[in-house]
């Protein structure tokens, strides 16, 4: 009985001899194995690996992930020109050296990402004193996140981390010159937008002026063109009655008084004239002749 219980015991002291010897690394984290206190190796492989027992052996794990620093509060810098601004960021970070990750902040996170916290906000803050409100709102805030990532990035080499990025997520001024800034800055496009309108009411009279100066020309060159074909008509009109009166003068004569009868009376009107006046020489006689009455015909 005594050699089962002996048995059973020395089984269950080798089974956790051999449990404490077997660790395994996880692809998402580096393992270090200490021996007595001191970093023996460093591992970055996942999968089953063996040490020794305590107390001469021990492994702790370190994530090897993109972590994040995040802040809930945008912090306030002051710009060139001596104005406040709030400036809200986030950096992604990673551990690449283990060794020095765990030496230089025992292996803590929060520790680690307190400390590149100051050396980010130093570093911010040295880039916000060189620009004014308008670069670093606008013109230049991709050159100072730049900046900033280069600056964070030497010290950040002296903890084993890796910066990935820094972004600036938000730049605000504050409250009480915010109102000050944006009247400011109304004016100016006010100002742009009336030297716009100044310059667009100008080139609107110019191109008004120029397109009246046309009209004339083309009013005046059709008048010119229309006056020469009247002109050229009128003539060879001339020329056909001219022509016409030489062949039969009568019948010209003729012709030439019904235009003037058409033209000179209308429907319903009355006219008053001499009937032996020329005017009516051609109602009297269609050959036009005027025959000679004697006093007594007159008479009658």
């Amino acid at each position: 009985m005594n050699r089962v219980i002996a048995l059973i015991v020395t089984t269950f002291v080798i089974l956790f001899i051999a449990s404490s010897m077997i660790f395994i690394v996880d692809q998402r984290k580096y393992a270090i194995v200490f021996s007595f206190g001191e970093v023996k190796q460093i591992i970055s492989e996942p999968g089953l690996h063996l040490k020794a027992p305590p107390p001469f052996q021990n492994v702790i794990y370190i994530d090897k992930r993109i972590q994040t620093i995040d802040n809930l509060e945008a912090d306030r810098y002051i710009t060139s020109e001596k104005k406040n601004l709030l400036v809200d960021l986030f950096v992604k970070w990673r551990i690449i050296d283990p060794r020095k990750f765990y030496i230089s902040v025992r292996g803590d996170a929060l520790l680690a990402q307190d400390r590149l916290t100051q050396v980010i906000c130093a570093a911010l803050n040295e880039e916000c004193t060189k620009r004014t409100v308008s670069e670093m709102v606008s013109n230049e805030r991709e050159i100072v996140m730049k900046a900033v990532c280069k600056k964070v990035e030497r010290d950040a080499l002296n903890l084993g981390i890796d910066i990935v990025d820094v972004r600036l997520r938000r730049v605000d001024l504050l409250e009480n010159i915010s109102e000050s800034v944006y009247q400011r800055m109304k004016a100016e496009r006010q100002q742009v937008a009336n030297k716009q309108r100044s310059t667009g009411a100008a080139e609107a009279e110019r191109i008004r002026a120029d397109a009246d100066k046309q009209r004339e020309v083309v009013i005046a060159n059709a008048y010119k063109k229309a006056q020469e074909i009247k002109g050229d008509g009128d003539a060879k009109a001339a020329a056909i009655y001219a022509h016409a009166f030489s062949r039969d003068p009568k019948f010209y004569a003729f012709y030439q008084s019904l235009e003037v009868y058409r033209r000179s009376i209308g429907k319903g009107d009355i006219v008053v004239a001499d009937p032996n006046s020329e005017f009516f020489r051609f109602m009297k006689n269609p050959t036009g002749t005027v025959a000679v009455l004697t006093p007594q015909e007159r008479k009658h």
